[in-house]
């Protein structure tokens, strides 16, 4: 095979125009926003529709949904009372991606509350993407944000029972990410995700969670996806990327999760030993999610009203 015509077949199958050119024929919807959250957070939907109510943009409403979630202390998730790492450290994971394709990320920021603002403000007040560690926090400590302690008792008293037996846990057995893609009145779409990261995970541990491309990723002439699950294997397929991509090839939302799932099932010889899920928004305000295993909850808002949904495992 010739070098030119090896890069227009691509190593996944994709024809150059499908990774160039969205579908022209997909109208945008406006003026009917819609949320997609993973998992159960009621309160990352009801954070954002305050802001939809008030036309704001998608961001400032992914923002104040995933703000919701990481200040809540009996939520051991994301923010305060994060289950913390195998060191009894709380360490967070976030980032943000607006409809004009701008993006912020934090990874391993410690003592923080809210790492997804402090996405949203490297995406604004910085030329970069992404800070980690001691510069993350020293960047928030520098835009007002507080020191603060986020191993409450709760979640150490649980760090405490685990580290009796120290058994390896997995994501899925102690942790749900919160990913959430909105539209707002205009048709844009933006979306933000935080967590805080595999329970007891090695210390300096980063998942696809800040990862643009891997845990979320937006394109507004298209649509966005974002993941939870095992963020290794995420990461290894670029998944919320390739989710968005196989839309703009013409999947619906629903088809895109299956196919980019399908993907990994085949790589693992159809029997793959871990969670994986996705959430996906085409710009005409379509929205899907799908899942490997077992089942998963996911939050849909529309018209204003909530409901939980739930899809099966592909391979359940």
């Amino acid at each position: 095979m010739k070098r030119r015509d090896f890069f227009k077949t691509g190593l996944v199958g994709f024809s150059l125009p499908s990774l160039t050119k969205a579908k022209s024929d997909v109208k945008r919807n406006k003026k009917k926003p819609v949320i997609i959250t993973t998992h159960n957070f009621p309160k990352a939907n009801a954070a954002a529709v305050k802001v939809l109510n008030k036309y704001g943009a998608s961001m400032d409403a992914a923002e104040a949904a995933c703000m919701a979630v990481e200040a809540d202390e009996k939520n051991s998730n994301a923010g305060i009372g994060s289950l913390p790492d195998e060191d009894g450290r709380v360490t967070l994971d976030s980032c943000v991606m607006d409809s004009n394709g701008n993006c912020g990320s934090v990874a391993f920021l410690q003592n923080i509350v809210h790492p997804v603002s402090v996405a949203r403000k490297i995406m604004d007040d910085t030329k970069h993407v992404m800070l980690v560690g001691k510069g993350a926090k020293k960047f928030a400590v520098s835009k007002g944000f507080r020191h603060t302690n986020l191993l409450t008792k709760d979640s150490r008293n649980a760090w405490m029972k685990w580290q009796k037996n120290r058994v390896e846990m997995t994501p899925h057995d102690t942790h749900d990410t919160c990913a959430t893609l909105i539209q707002d009145h205009n048709g844009n779409i933006s979306g933000a995700c935080t967590t805080g990261g595999w329970a007891y995970k090695m210390h300096g541990r980063v998942g696809d969670s800040p990862l643009i491309g891997s845990g979320l990723f937006i394109d507004n002439n298209v649509g966005g996806a974002a993941a939870t699950g095992l963020g290794e294997e995420v990461i290894k397929s670029s998944g919320s990327f390739l989710v968005v991509e196989l839309m703009r090839q013409g999947y619906d939302p629903v088809s895109a999760c299956n196919e980019a799932l399908n993907r990994i099932i085949s790589s693992y010889n159809g029997n793959p030993d871990f969670q994986i899920c996705y959430i996906a928004i085409s710009k005409d305000g379509e929205v899907g999610a799908a899942c490997l295993k077992w089942a998963f909850p996911h939050l849909i808002t529309k018209s204003g009203i909530t409901k939980l949904k739930s899809v099966k495992g592909l391979l359940s």
